[in-house]
């Protein structure tokens, strides 16, 4: 019998997070590959002159890349 341990992830859904000198927002999370993966909404800049053309920037990050703000 094979036993799993997996740890408890680190960051929440909505919380703040910085990593690589951004900052964005924990959208979703999951365990994969003995690590906790993290979808993670950067925050807009500027609008550009010829607006926006899709939705907002998301970037995946494992959970070593992030820090709590």
């Amino acid at each position: 019998m094979n036993n799993i341990l997996i740890s408890v992830p680190v960051f929440q859904q909505s919380q703040l997070v910085r990593f690589m000198g951004e900052e964005g927002i924990v959208q979703r999370f999951r365990f994969d590959s003995g690590t906790w993966i993290y979808d993670i909404e950067m925050e807009l800049g500027p609008e550009p002159l010829f607006g926006r053309v899709g939705a907002e920037t998301t970037i995946v990050l494992n959970e070593e890349e992030l820090c709590a703000v």
